[in-house]
């Protein structure tokens, strides 16, 4: 099967996604949650003619005279008295503005006289009133389907009355290990051995995605245990990560048991760097993934790649959002037959820099990187000064 590049990838695996259904959860739980029904409001908000600052509330026509002082009005108390010429009420913030008044003056503008009564000695600059219904009208849609809801949706929903949500559900992924070589983290590694941090990585980069992730532990080098443990997780998910065992040595035969086990394979091989030996299938119960052993490799191609589908499994059109700044030196590379993913970090006078990388083992070096910025084919020479796309990661 022949290298494809990054763009078509992409375009493959986002035209393989299928739709979670949906579900109905309490608002206080939707947190990252995709929303699949519209937020409508139950009431005006603000639902009164409310003061937005602590002053008096008054008629603007009567600023230049003595004001008599008719009571006091905290937030949470409806007003006694109507407003009427050359009155006021001592007023709180958030408080119901009351009859007769069209303006509030701040407590800070004011004196009060020898008599009691309160002088405006300020300057006119608002009414600091926020009208009834002014942010949202009663039967407005407030939040739309497609969202990820974030903690300002969740206090707009508690605005809005709306204490159950309908959200998409969780697409529930699988992560499996490939190889001999591992041993999970709580292990000291022999010879020749090394700790599995893929699968941690990627359960931690599903979780970060809105999903419900499942480790299915280490598939040792042998055909007929990787079958096994592959059906299971295809059987059980909707999408199933396998990190490792996807290249061309003579233990890597992840692909031949993806087809064996029903996956239709529509790529193998990716012109990105790093990130090559990606293999992508589809399955009638799950889409499914064989990712790099390398763990800087998994983790691009999950951002790139996996990241997008899963949101788009739940009914969110994911954009990854891109700063341009300019690089701080200039940034060469050998070879340019492959798109490029180049770990940066960003100064403190807002340069882009690349971390030092020493290739898709460093998985260090992303702890020390803001984001990436991407070389497409062709290119081998970013200069000092150059504005670049900078992704966060």
């Amino acid at each position: 099967m022949e290298m494809i590049t990054f763009e078509q990838a992409y375009e493959t695996v986002l035209k393989s996604a299928f739709s979670t259904s949906t579900e109905k959860i309490p608002f206080t739980e939707s947190l990252n949650r995709v929303l699949a029904g519209s937020v409508t409001c139950d009431i005006d908000m603000p639902p009164f003619n409310k003061s937005s600052v602590d002053g008096f509330a008054c008629q603007r026509i009567d600023l230049e005279n003595e004001l008599e002082i008719l009571e006091t009005i905290p937030a949470g108390t409806a007003p006694g008295k109507s407003i009427g010429n050359n009155q006021c009420s001592r007023i709180m913030t958030g408080a119901i503005v009351p009859q007769g008044a069209d303006c509030v003056i701040m407590v800070e503008d004011t004196a009060i006289s020898s008599t009691g009564k309160v002088k405006f000695i300020g300057t006119f600059k608002k009414e600091n009133i926020a009208i009834k219904g002014e942010d949202v009208k009663r039967g407005d849609v407030v939040l739309k389907p497609g969202r990820i809801i974030r903690p300002q949706d969740i206090a707009v929903m508690a605005s809005a009355g709306h204490t159950s949500v309908i959200v998409s559900k969780m697409v529930k992924v699988a992560v499996i290990s490939s190889g001999d070589e591992l041993v999970e983290p709580s292990e000291v590694p022999g010879p020749a051995q090394i700790r599995n941090s893929n699968a941690f990585q990627l359960m931690a980069q599903a979780e970060r995605s809105g999903t419900s992730a499942n480790y299915y532990g280490i598939a040792r080098d042998d055909k007929e245990e990787t079958f096994s443990v592959i059906s299971k997780a295809i059987s059980g998910n909707d999408l199933v990560l396998i990190t490792g065992g996807v290249s061309m040595g003579d233990f890597d035969f992840i692909p031949s048991v993806l087809e064996r086990a029903g996956v239709k394979i529509l790529f193998s091989r990716v012109a990105v760097q790093p990130g090559k030996p990606t293999t992508f299938g589809v399955h009638q119960k799950a889409v499914v993934f064989g990712l790099p052993g390398n763990p800087v490799s998994s983790f691009m191609q999950f951002e790139m790649l996996v990241r997008p589908l899963i949101y788009k499994m739940m009914g969110h059109e994911w954009k990854q959002l891109n700063i341009r700044l300019p690089m701080k030196e200039k940034f060469s590379r050998k070879y340019a037959d492959r798109m490029a993913f180049i770990p940066v970090t960003v100064t403190h006078d807002g340069y882009v820099s690349p971390v030092e990388f020493h290739g898709s083992a460093h998985i260090s070096a992303l702890t020390d990187s803001y984001g990436i910025i991407m070389l497409k084919i062709g290119i081998t020479d970013i200069e000092k000064g150059e504005l670049v796309n900078v992704r966060q990661i």
